[in-house]
C-alpha cells in the first residue's frame, strides 16, 4: 500500500505554519496577554490567533 502525498514530509512541510493552537499553546498567548490566570479553566478558552 502506498503512502498518500499529503503525508509526504520535506523541508516546506517543516516550515509551514500552524493555524489551529494547541489548549497549552493557547494558554501560553492568553497568559502573555494577562487575560487567564493561575487557576482559570481550561475548557472552553477563548480563540487565539497564532504567533507570527
Amino acid at each position: 500500500m502506498s503512502q498518500h502525498p499529503s503525508f509526504k514530509k520535506g523541508a516546506s512541510a517543516a516550515l509551514k505554519k500552524r493555524s489551529v493552537l494547541k489548549r497549552f499553546e493557547r494558554v501560553d498567548v492568553l497568559r502573555e496577554r494577562g487575560e487567564w490566570k493561575e487557576g482559570d479553566r481550561v475548557i472552553g478558552l477563548r480563540k487565539t490567533r497564532a504567533a507570527d
